[in-house]
């Protein structure tokens, strides 16, 4: 039997209502169409709203926390793996994914941006730009910006059609 693919869905803790809204629609659309998802498991923002959208379709959510306690993961997360690694953890979050979407957030998101393009991770760009880092993932044919949860599923769909570089 295949490995379930798992896709990531990074963001801001503290976000706007549409981001929230948002991240909640992205989370049900990757749960319904049979992958798992990954967050940073916290009960904040895009990893709860994502984690929330995912449980409200039966998936599987998978939280990588910051800290030592896995009993502060957002009460959406199946799994959560407590790291004690803080932002650290953030390398984690990347490397276990098959995708990783980016949805609106700050410095640590930022760094997830940057490491998916260091490991050559295909990347989704969900209302979110990480300014001038991108452009090299762009060229390689790595990332891609969309403006919609319904676009950011096609994404998904086709890099993970492609064979691995």
């Amino acid at each position: 039997m295949p490995r379930r693919k798992i896709i990531g869905v990074m963001g801001g803790a503290e976000v706007s209502p549409e981001v929230q809204a948002m991240a909640e629609e992205m989370g049900r659309r990757i749960a319904e169409a049979g992958f798992a998802l990954l967050t940073g498991g916290r009960p904040a923002g895009v990893m709860e709203a994502a984690s929330r959208g995912a449980k409200k379709a039966q998936g599987l959510v998978v939280g990588i926390l910051p800290g030592p306690d896995p009993d502060e993961a957002s009460p959406f997360v199946d799994i959560a793996i407590a790291t004690n690694l803080q932002d650290a953890r953030n390398l984690a979050n990347v490397l276990s994914c098959d995708v990783v979407i980016a949805c609106p957030g700050g410095a640590g998101t930022l760094t997830e941006v940057g490491m998916a393009i260091k490991n050559r991770k295909p990347l989704v760009l969900l209302g979110f730009d990480p300014g001038p880092v991108k452009d090299s993932a762009f060229r390689a044919g790595l990332a891609v910006s969309v403006k919609s949860p319904a676009e950011a599923m096609a994404a998904v769909q086709d890099f993970l059609q492609r064979p691995k570089k």
